[in-house]
């Protein structure tokens, strides 16, 4: 009897499991590449209530990040301004601006501004801000030249290998403390031994095992 199919067919099985293989790698690769924090997060730059630029304040007016975000030395939150904070200069300046009617409404009524979050982890994620500048680590480095910005984005993944890679090498992260929120600031030739002394001296150990940044 003759045979129905050519002998080639004989190959068609392997060869779309085959391609099935590949085509599932293929979206396991994109999901893996495209989905990870540097595609979905990093240049995330909302709209905030209120058009606030902080290459103004923070640049051309030279107001200390610490001024604003209280916290940050003390506490594992950067705080987040209050209407009181912000009333400090704009009771006074640019009373009249048609861009500062939504704080003036918060301050009359006593009503929060609800500015919208833009540097989020995981709320399985740990991470402590205090622990962090206290030993030299600027805000700069995870937050970018925020002075440079008229909206702020976010210019970092803040993944899990993100971190790690600053754990498992902090050297060229670490400045003087006095220069933490210095967004201009730049490491010099003699960075390293600066470094190494820092770790020395403050006994730095950047935690990798996994209960430091998941409790």
């Amino acid at each position: 009897m003759a045979q129905l199919f050519p002998k080639w067919a004989n190959n068609v099985p392997k060869r779309l499991l085959l391609a099935l293989n590949l085509l599932l790698l293929a979206v396991i690769f994109g999901f893996w590449y495209y989905g990870s924090p540097k595609h979905t997060q990093v240049g995330y730059a909302p709209s905030q209530p209120i058009d606030f630029s902080h290459r103004l304040h923070a640049s051309e007016l030279g107001i200390d990040c610490q001024y604003c975000h209280t916290s940050v030395w003390e506490s594992a939150r950067a705080s987040i301004p209050s209407t009181e904070t912000c009333m400090t200069c704009h009771s006074q300046i640019a009373t009249d601006s048609e861009k500062l009617e939504l704080l003036w409404d918060s301050w009359n009524n006593d009503r929060p501004i609800e500015w919208v979050h833009i540097h989020k982890l995981a709320g399985f994620a740990y991470f402590n801000h205090s622990a962090h500048v206290n030993v030299g680590i600027g805000c700069a480095t995870c937050h970018g030249r925020v002075d440079r910005m008229e909206v702020v984005m976010q210019t970092q993944p803040l993944s899990m290998g993100w971190c790690l890679d600053c754990h498992n090498n902090p050297d060229p992260y670490i400045r003087p403390v006095s220069e933490v929120t210095n967004m201009a600031w730049e490491p010099d030739d003699n960075h390293y031994q600066f470094a190494q002394m820092i770790i020395s001296k403050k006994s730095i150990n950047p935690p990798i095992y996994c209960n430091a940044c998941h409790r």
